[in-house]
């Protein structure tokens, strides 16, 4: 039975292949042997580099007495969150109306036609007042299934209505953000800095609240024109980067960043590291002016995350075996030194589609800005890996991959925007325009999904077809939490689009997923960072500079400094093949003279081409 799992491309789900419990892939079959047996489902959620489902597998999932309670009176399923994140969203919604400790490892108790009746997280082998054990937890719900049955059929239908429901969020289409909104957004997410330690908290209260990085808030903060409207807003990214930086929650040894601080001092770190927060946290150093942070979190991904494959795996797990025992974080405790006779924490090597959008994106710019080829061929790696194994022979995306073979999972509206981003942010900075038309006919591919009708409907991010038989639904893909939603994604990449020329219909894509959004991220911005970014790009007139040139004119390294919505180097070849593609920022770009030539433009309208450098600064910076 252990078989079923063996063959996933879940690093996580290959962990519990050797289980003594029978688990069952996320899939149709479980829920039909469930209906076959008549018992209700065990849904287990978690993923690779977590903690407490490291601790819930020893303790439970592998002990022979704890197994056979589960085989004998449940059908029982293992999701990896990182592969189905519509399927965790969904539980997750469930789990709610429960317990308030949301987080993984997310115990889901169903019925065999998909619905929840009870949930939880975490349960000890042990009871631990008022925590029952988990076998404490099997025998309730066994009993409750068997004895109370139309009590727990009327919970799992009323809670099944409820979540239906939060599948759709309808509005009204609110004008898109002035400056005088977004400026208002920025100070009141300033006021919820810790001023005593840095980012995010309430200064004076207890040290054991946890802080994380919140990547996407600290980017709406860092956009230009927050710098121009509410400076003193814009600082608070700054003083939080500063503090992250100096504290344990950076690796001195190598530079990546733990996932977040168990201690708003951000100390005590939890000591998983995660691609996402790693790329993110690259652009963030990056408009920072800290180029050497950047450059030591873009290698910490080429070194440690990147796959054979060339794409990145998802992230490297907390624990690691010191000594034939398990530790969690010892490895990092090490120096340089100490470190090297140790075998590594493992990397979840799951190359999941729109994560290495991210990552391809960060380091596109980096590579960019740092005159580093390296990380150049690093984004390339990932985009060619992810656009060959991680489509589906019907040319549509799928989640992810491991060692090259595709999952089942479709992809997301996340996968689809945040993968288009990137390959747009690597053509500019490639000058290869298969990047660009790729990256079109992904946000062409999803845009459809996108409704602005007069009901206003959100992007529909629940399309797994177990959920929809279930008639159960993902809540809509609202907010940012550690990366960009689904809507600020897509929002993304269609003005990446727009800023190369792709045309007016890519703006209007991202003017109405901002404008569905807008009253939500105003009154919120801890929770819409991504989509108040893109509003502050839709909100100014667009810098957009092309650089005709090979990457060792000094009027290219000079094109590296500037700070414009967008720089792309090409040759006059590229440029060439840009405009025939449809991109009308490079209509009639060329090398004046034969030399490298810079095309500095303001809302599409270029100023004279130079081939001074100085002229470039000065025009620039103008």
């Amino acid at each position: 039975m252990a078989s079923r799992l063996a063959d996933t491309v879940s690093p996580y789900l290959r962990a519990h292949a050797d289980n003594p419990v029978a688990w069952f892939p996320w899939g149709a079959e479980a829920f039909a042997e469930a209906a076959r047996r008549d018992v209700p489902v065990l849904v287990s959620i978690g993923y690779s580099t977590c903690h407490w489902c490291h601790v819930m597998a020893r303790e439970s999932f592998a002990d022979a007495d704890t197994a056979a309670e589960i085989n004998r009176d449940f059908v029982a399923i293992k999701v990896d969150r990182e592969e189905h994140p519509e399927v965790d969203s969904a539980y997750m919604a469930a789990a709610s109306a429960f317990t308030q400790n949301l987080g993984w490892p997310l115990t889901v108790f169903t019925t065999p036609d998909g619905r929840p009746f009870y949930a939880g997280t975490y349960w000890p082998p042990q009871p631990h007042p008022p925590m029952p054990s988990f076998r404490q937890v099997l025998a309730a719900v066994h009993e409750a299934w068997s004895e109370r049955r139309a009590d727990v059929e009327g919970t799992s239908a009323q809670l099944a209505e409820a979540l239906a429901s939060l599948g759709v969020s309808r509005r009204g289409a609110d004008a898109l953000p002035s400056s005088d909104d977004l400026a208002i957004a920025a100070r009141r997410l300033a006021t919820l800095e810790d001023v005593e330690f840095g980012g995010f908290g309430t200064a004076g209260s207890r040290l054991d609240i946890p802080k994380f990085p919140t990547v996407p808030a600290l980017r709406f903060l860092q956009a230009p024109l927050i710098a121009e409207i509410a400076p003193g807003a814009s600082a608070v990214a700054l003083r939080a980067l500063d503090a992250m930086i100096a504290s344990p929650l950076r690796d001195p040894v190598d530079g990546g960043f733990f996932r977040y601080a168990t201690r708003r001092d951000w100390t005590v770190p939890h000591f998983e590291r995660m691609l996402t927060d790693n790329a993110g946290l690259i652009d963030v150093a990056l408009d920072a002016g800290k180029d050497a942070v950047a450059a030591d979190i873009a290698q910490f991904l080429l070194d440690t995350l990147q796959q054979p494959s060339g794409g990145f795996g998802a992230a490297q797990d907390s624990e690691s075996w010191i000594d034939g025992e398990r530790s969690e974080g010892g490895y990092y405790a090490r120096d340089a030194v100490d470190r090297e006779p140790l075998e590594p924490p493992a990397v979840d090597g799951k190359v999941i589609t729109g994560w290495n959008g991210l990552a391809i994106g960060a380091l596109a710019r980096a590579g960019l800005r740092l005159d580093a080829p390296a990380l150049l061929d690093g984004a390339r790696r990932a985009a060619d890996a992810v656009l060959e194994s991680n489509v589906a022979p019907d040319g549509r995306l799928i989640r992810a991959s491991l060692d090259e073979i595709p999952s089942r999972a479709p992809a997301t509206i996340e996968d689809y925007g945040l993968l288009a981003d990137g390959l747009a942010a690597l053509a500019a900075a490639t000058g290869e325009v298969a990047y660009a038309v790729r990256a079109r006919q992904l946000v062409d591919d999803i845009a459809p999904l996108v409704r602005a009708d007069a009901g206003g409907e959100a992007v529909d991010a629940s399309r797994d077809p177990v959920l929809a038989a279930q008639g159960l639904r993902a809540p809509a893909d609202e907010s940012d939490g550690t990366h960009p939603s689904g809507r600020s994604a897509l929002a993304s990449a269609a003005l990446s689009l727009w800023l190369l020329g792709a045309g007016e219909s890519y703006r209007a894509l991202a003017e109405t997923l901002v404008q569905q959004g807008a009253a939500a991220s105003i009154a919120q911005p801890m929770a819409h960072g991504s989509l108040l970014r893109v509003a502050c790009s839709l909100a100014t007139p667009p810098r957009q500079l092309v650089v005709v040139g090979g990457p060792s004119d000094p009027l290219v390294a000079a094109a590296r400094r500037m700070r414009t919505d967008v720089t792309a180097i090409v040759s006059a070849a590229a440029a060439s093949a840009f405009a025939r593609a449809g991109f009308e920022l490079f209509e009639g770009k060329g090398a004046v003279g034969g030399v490298a030539t810079a095309y500095d433009c303001r809302s599409f309208a270029c100023r004279l081409p130079v081939t001074d450098a100085a002229l470039l600064d000065a025009a620039v910076e103008s």
